[in-house]
């Protein structure tokens, strides 16, 4: 069982997947590919792998296995459709893609080729989340009457300065694809889809600095029953405040919380609290910002294992598409 990897774009997160790669038994990466010649060329030489400036090359690399894409946002969709069609299975992080309609051609591509198509939504491994997952499959909470999603984080004007695509309409899409796709990730794999979106965004601490919002919020029902309500906001001062869901139900009440879910701040139940948990993976620190959970050694043996029918995908491309389906309601709820 091995798998051989390719690495498209040389940002921050491709290093992270690239180590993971390389600590693995069974994998190893055997190209990388940027458009912009000096980061890819530094990038090739500190990890020592072949670096290339044509993406149609890079596909061509005999017995290539998997293409991860971490390209800005608004590039994912077209690049996993070049690697489907050229017969490589893709893992694209997130957001899948920034449009409902880009998400469906990926689905249908990775089908009509026979490929598989992954998602990285990395905290879904939390082990809050995994425990509270146990809870809803065991139906030990019973009904579910309401979830509160808050995400209330922190990024300041150097986050968007030093950056050529953040805060663009067309490359980034916004907080809810960039900041929150985890979040709303999250609240679809604990309990589904969701209707009758309704509430606003709002542009208020930006405004000379994108062409997105910041900040915004929505109330919904449950499809399987239940009211959502979504709060998030990028303005908190000066650093990350907080990431949370709280359940209330007809067992219990719990909050998974912290600034990334990975913590379990509140929990009131019928005799079934959440215990002696594993330590959570340390939160993806990119400097003068944080964001979601490290977890991505777990997505890449996860890939490995599925690929080879060792295991099941963690995040299909049917669950990144429900996510997607499901930003869409709030910006379209929103107009």
């Amino acid at each position: 069982m091995h798998s051989r990897f390719a690495i498209v774009g040389c940002g921050y997160i491709a290093h992270r997947h690239l180590k993971h790669i390389i600590d693995h038994p069974h994998a190893e990466v055997v190209g990388v590919y940027d458009n912009k010649a000096d980061r890819l060329h530094a990038f090739a030489e500190q990890y020592q792998v072949e670096a290339f400036l044509n993406y149609e090359s890079l596909l061509s690399i005999k017995d290539l296995d998997i293409v991860i894409i971490c390209t800005p946002n608004g590039t994912h969709a077209e690049l996993a459709i070049q690697a489907l069609q050229a017969g490589r299975h893709v893992l694209v992080e997130k957001p899948m893609a920034t449009s409902t309609q880009d998400a469906l051609r990926m689905v249908a591509t990775a089908k009509e080729n026979d490929r598989h198509l992954y998602i990285v939504k990395q905290n879904r491994y939390n082990p809050p989340v995994q425990a509270v997952k146990q809870l809803i499959d065991e139906q030990k909470l019973g009904k579910i009457n309401m979830v509160t999603l808050n995400c209330f984080w922190n990024r300041n004007d150097a986050y968007y300065t030093n950056s050529d695509w953040k805060g663009t309409k067309a490359l980034d899409g916004g907080v809810l694809y960039t900041q929150f796709s985890h979040f709303i990730d999250i609240l679809y794999y604990l309990f589904g889809e969701i209707e009758n979106v309704t509430g606003r965004m709002m542009n208020l601490g930006h405004e000379e600095l994108t062409e997105i919002e910041d900040s915004g919020t929505f109330n919904f029902d449950l499809c399987n029953g239940g009211l959502g309500n979504l709060n998030f906001t990028t303005c908190a001062f000066q650093q990350n405040m907080e990431g949370s869901i709280t359940i209330f139900a007809e067992n219990g009440t719990l909050k998974i919380g912290g600034k990334y879910l990975n913590t379990i701040d509140y929990q009131q139940t019928d005799g079934f609290d959440i215990k002696h948990l594993p330590a959570s993976s340390p939160a993806n620190n990119y400097g003068f910002y944080q964001g979601s959970m490290s977890n991505h050694d777990k997505v890449i043996d996860n890939v490995i294992q599925a690929l080879h029918g060792k295991e099941p995908i963690m995040t299909s491309d049917k669950d990144g598409l429900a996510v997607i389906k499901m930003i869409d309601q709030f910006y379209e709820a929103s107009l």
